[in-house]
């Protein structure tokens, strides 16, 4: 159903407007939270990997243009509609390509169904920066990572912006929170950690290529891991730098850290 959008107080679309990332998450439905999938393309990966759309915010030109095969997959869903500068001072943002979708989470899966096949897996620990997650999640999907565990004080994966930066990459990937690392050794797993220490190992290293399961560690952009989880793990690693260059954006080096240890 296709509803033109005439008061920017309607409280139906309060999931595009005044509800934080938090009260999305949280609030609406404990059971079942919502995330916000901004773009067509974006969309329709969620699509593909089998999340269930709420509603759609949708430019009017795009409900016969870059929407429409959207709106006819989504079934009997409100479909809310406007010009986009009216839709800009709704969300407080341009609509990348026009439309947004409110799409409903999925059940926090265990860590050991999502990496009990897996052989190469990255931990995001602590990284709170919504483009670096982005980023993170598509050189995964790209690069050959089975599986993705962030710590509890990192970035939700299904925010906004970094869904749309991973363009859709965070439903490719099976991902879920980590709350402790012995668990990772408790399923068979290496950690390397990737840190600057006196004793750490270049990322080419035979030793790392010949780990069956490996688990690569990434930090935050700026006070890296913390000094207890660079203790306990199995290896410290770091990238080769010329220049007296010392490091990388953390998503630089996960995609530099991904071509090497996830070629077969």
């Amino acid at each position: 159903m296709i509803y033109e959008i005439t008061t920017l107080s309607d409280p139906r679309l309060a999931i595009f407007a005044s509800l934080t990332e938090s009260q999305l998450r949280n609030r609406l439905d404990p059971s079942r939270g919502i995330f916000i999938a901004e773009s067509p393309k974006v969309i329709r990966v969620a699509l593909e990997a089998g999340y269930q759309p709420q509603a759609l915010l949708c430019e009017r030109k795009h409900i016969t243009g870059d929407a429409a095969d959207i709106i006819a997959r989504c079934g009997d869903i409100p479909v809310y509609t406007g010009e986009r500068e009216l839709l800009a001072q709704l969300t407080g943002y341009t609509l990348t390509r026009g439309v947004l979708c409110a799409m409903y989470r999925r059940p926090e899966p265990a860590v050991a169904d999502i990496i009990k096949k897996a052989s190469r897996i990255v931990v995001i620990d602590g990284v709170v920066d919504t483009t670096n997650i982005g980023a993170i999640f598509r050189s995964s999907a790209a690069l050959g990572i089975d599986a993705v565990l962030l710590t509890r004080n990192a970035c939700d994966p299904l925010n906004r912006r970094a869904v749309r930066v991973s363009m859709g990459s965070v439903f490719l990937v099976p991902w879920t929170w980590l709350d402790d690392y012995a668990t990772l050794h408790d399923l068979g797993f290496t950690t390397a950690a990737m840190a600057l220490t006196d004793d750490s190992i270049a990322l080419d290293d035979p030793r790392l290529k010949a780990v069956g399961k490996l688990a690569i560690i990434m930090g935050t952009e700026g006070d890296g891991l913390p000094a207890q989880t660079i203790r306990d793990a199995d290896y410290v690693i770091r990238i080769p730098m010329s220049h007296q260059v010392d490091s990388l954006n953390v998503a630089a080096a996960a995609a530099v850290a991904f071509w090497e240890l996830a070629r077969k």
